[in-house]
């Protein structure tokens, strides 16, 4: 994971979902009014729980992830 110092985008490297997980996610929907299809510019990853503690955050000094463009 890298925290783009210049957008603050968060970069995720990680497996691709598979499409049960995705139609999953197309069943939980999302804010309302808005498709739940993936666009082909698009895709839908699944981040391992115990990845969350690498999420970079702005306001740690040590946030443990990797800060980068």
């Amino acid at each position: 994971m890298w925290l783009d110092d210049t957008t603050g985008d968060l970069i995720i490297q990680s497996w691709k979902a598979d499409e049960l997980t995705i139609r999953q996610a197309q069943e939980v929907g999302s804010v309302p009014g808005h498709s739940t299809d993936v666009p082909d510019h698009e895709t839908v990853i699944r981040l391992p729980a115990n990845m969350l503690q690498f999420i970079p955050r702005p306001d740690s000094e040590d946030n443990g992830g990797n800060s980068g463009t």
